[in-house]
């Protein structure tokens, strides 16, 4: 079994540092709170993630191809990251004076977090082909165990990289000035509207 979870964390690590509307939000929230809303946004998609891993190990994930399951959820996911991103626009445009900190800030992170992850429903294509990828690996020993190995590592990798992603925004947040912050934002900004579009795409096509 410690093959199956030395490769969970190699692609744990694999899917989290590739970079996508997670990591913008982060970015975006870090540059501004530092550490704590940073890692808020990463833990709170690794709870979303952790719910479609469970589905599809749990050979669920076909019932996600139903477009009343499918379509919803992709909409609100499309919206959510619209959203966010005209925020971002407004406010490198227009900088509040003073910005959100403490157990309120890293809750709206958290949620926020959770949400961008469970508002995409392709998640649970991905986990789909990881449980069969898993039980071609184990073959006859296939069972359950080797697929909560699986998750486990996934999900240590993907919590070292929640502390990993925090601390180095963290660490930009101090060596940016204000401009470079603001123009930051608005990057982000736009990259979140770009996701949110190839997200709509995908469904547009699927």
């Amino acid at each position: 079994m410690s093959e199956i979870f030395f490769l969970a964390l190699w692609i744990g690590l694999l899917f989290n540092a590739a970079p996508g509307a997670v990591f913008s939000e982060s970015l975006r929230r870090g540059v501004r709170g530092g550490f704590g809303p940073a890692f808020a946004v990463q833990v709170g998609s690794l709870a979303g993630d952790a719910v479609w891993a469970l589905l599809g190990l749990a050979g669920v994930g076909a019932l996600f191809a139903v477009p009343a399951l499918r379509v919803p959820l992709t909409v609100a996911g499309c919206l959510l990251l619209g959203w966010l991103g005209v925020t971002a626009l407004r406010d490198a445009a227009f900088p509040r004076t003073e910005v959100g900190s403490g157990d309120r800030s890293r809750h709206g992170a958290l949620m926020v977090g959770a949400a961008m992850s469970l508002g995409n429903p392709w998640n649970v294509v991905y986990w789909s082909g990881a449980a069969g990828a898993v039980s071609a690996v184990l073959g006859r020993d296939a069972s359950m165990t080797g697929l909560a190995v699986f998750f486990t590592g996934f999900m240590t990798s993907s919590l070292a990289w929640c502390f990993i992603s925090a601390g180095l925004i963290a660490l930009l947040r101090r060596a940016l000035p204000p401009l470079a912050v603001r123009l930051l934002e608005a990057a982000c900004g736009v990259s979140l509207i770009v996701f949110a579009a190839l997200l709509a795409a995908r469904l547009a096509t699927h």
